[in-house]
């Protein structure tokens, strides 16, 4: 999966953190996207299209992703830097979710989790919460104003 270009070139994001997932998506170096532990590339790919989706007015420099990936989910933290703003958001992308929630089973009758990931792609988000642990960074301390998710 592709990142979603439109998606991305609609952004506030920064020219250098765009520029930045397109390499990634080629596998390139990437510095601006700091990753915790290994995890596949396609399920970063989901999680930043998942950002940008949602929060389109928000300036992204750098990401930090500390996630968990089993077979159908990936779950974990995304801490989002940028426009002097450090934003923490909890995520779990979970097709078997998504195909629960379709009422999708596969030819054994489990939750056909391979339709729902190929067909949703990124938008298998079952959680997605700006956790009470953002916070403006020292240059923004005491403006007013809130994010949301």
């Amino acid at each position: 999966m592709p990142i979603d270009t439109q998606i991305l070139e609609r952004s506030f994001a920064t020219p250098r953190f765009k520029a930045d997932v397109v390499a990634f998506a080629k596998r390139a170096e990437a510095p601006s996207i700091t990753l915790l532990r290994i995890v596949p590339r396609i399920k970063v790919i989901r999680l930043i299209n998942q950002l940008l989706h949602a929060h389109p007015e928000w300036v992204v420099d750098t990401l930090t992703i500390d996630g968990k990936s089993g077979c159908s989910d990936f779950v974990g933290t995304l801490t989002v830097e940028g426009g002097g703003e450090s934003r923490m958001i909890e995520f779990a992308w979970d097709c078997r979710w998504r195909a629960e929630q379709e009422g999708w089973v596969d030819a054994y009758g489990f939750p056909d989790q391979i339709r729902a990931a190929d067909e949703f792609g990124w938008n298998c988000f079952q959680q997605w919460q700006l956790s009470t642990a953002s916070t403006a960074t020292s240059e923004t301390a005491g403006t007013s104003g809130t994010h949301g998710a």
